[in-house]
């Protein structure tokens, strides 16, 4: 199993031949569950603007059917079968992105075209607000997480903050 350590933001060797998008094509969505969250390592507003691509548009926080588990620095979500938006689940957040962050967002997840990794990029159904929302979302495997704990009540955030406080 590989588990790598995301860095905040990786020497970039992205080129996203997986996805035909421009930063003239319309904006698209992501659900982001861990380190992509505002405040955390990888905080999408800091990447966009370290890269010089416009600043992610916030839609609001939604649940996605899953279940979360700890890497250690960073969690990992396996995708299950429940409807988007139900009460349990994933918690994170949906942001309107531009095109031009994909390839930032795959380089930080370590997801590179016709290259095994921890990650993989998706796109899933989101509900926020009663709206629903194709979102590029970062998941693992099942067999990625055999070993790990479970995060229970699935916010990398809370669960972080009070795991990193309890060891202070």
């Amino acid at each position: 199993m590989t588990t790598a350590v995301h860095d905040a933001f990786p020497p970039s060797r992205a080129t996203d031949t997986h996805d035909a998008h421009d930063s003239h094509d319309a904006a698209v969505h992501v659900f982001v569950y861990g380190t992509l969250r505002a405040g955390e390592i990888n905080d999408m507003m800091r990447a966009a603007a370290r890269h010089g691509i416009a600043a992610p548009a916030y839609v609001g926080t939604s649940m996605l059917g899953g279940r979360l588990y700890d890497f250690g620095q960073y969690p990992g979500m396996v995708l299950d079968a429940r409807q988007a938006g139900q009460a349990e689940g994933v918690t994170g957040d949906i942001y309107r992105i531009s095109p031009a962050l994909i390839p930032v967002l795959d380089e930080i997840e370590a997801v590179y075209p016709g290259e095994a990794g921890l990650f993989v990029r998706e796109v899933r159904d989101v509900m926020c607000d009663g709206a629903a929302y194709a979102c590029i979302v970062y998941p693992v495997s099942e067999s990625a997480v055999s070993q790990l704990p479970q995060i229970s009540g699935g916010d990398w955030v809370a669960y972080r903050r009070a795991r990193d406080a309890s060891v202070a």
